[in-house]
C-alpha cells in the first residue's frame, strides 16, 4: 500500500463519462448469496488507466425492478473506490456531489466493489495489466486473485 508521501505524488488521469450502458454489453458477476440484487458491469465502459484506476459502469437491479447505474473507479494500490456519476433513465449522467476516494470494505454498501476488486480488477495492490485481462477475469476464465482487503 502507498504511504502518505506516495499518495501525495499520485495524480489521477483524465477520464470522460461513458455512454449509457447497453443491455447487450452487461456482464453479470457474483457478489453474495445474501443479496437479492443482481450486479452487472458494462463491458464497453471498462478501462484500466495509466494512473492505475480501473473505471467501469456498474448496474444494480433490485428484486423489485429498480435499476441503479453508476460510473465508478477502483484504485487497487490503495484499496479505494470512487463514485464519479449516477445514471438517469434517459441515459444522461449526474456527476456525484461527493466524489472522493473512499476505502473499499466488505460491508453491504461496498460489497460489489469489493467483489470486483478481489475477483477481477486487482492483483493485490496492482491493477490488472490491461482491459483484456480484466474482461477475461470478469468472464470467469481467471479467478485466482487473493483478497488484499480482508
Amino acid at each position: 500500500m502507498f504511504g502518505d508521501e506516495e499518495r501525495a505524488k499520485w495524480e489521477e488521469g483524465e477520464y470522460a463519462l461513458p455512454e449509457a450502458p447497453q443491455e447487450s454489453s452487461l456482464r453479470q458477476f457474483f457478489v453474495s448469496s445474501a443479496s437479492p440484487n443482481q450486479f452487472f458491469v458494462d463491458e464497453q465502459t471498462l478501462t484500466v488507466g495509466g494512473d492505475g484506476v480501473v473505471r467501469y459502469v456498474l448496474v444494480v437491479r433490485t428484486r423489485g425492478g429498480a435499476r441503479n447505474v453508476t460510473f465508478e473507479g477502483i484504485r487497487c494500490a490503495t484499496g479505494e473506490r470512487r463514485l464519479y456519476a449516477s445514471g438517469h433513465s434517459d441515459g444522461s449522467w449526474a456527476k456525484a456531489r461527493d466524489s472522493r476516494w473512499e476505502p473499499i470494505s466488505f460491508n453491504t454498501y461496498n460489497r460489489p466493489q469489493a467483489a470486483l476488486a478481489q475477483d477481477c480488477f486487482c492483483d493485490g495492490p496492482a491493477a490488472a495489466r490491461n482491459t483484456a485481462e480484466v474482461l477475461r477475469r470478469l468472464r470467469g476464465t481467471d479467478m485466482t486473485i487473493v483478497n488484499p482487503y480482508r
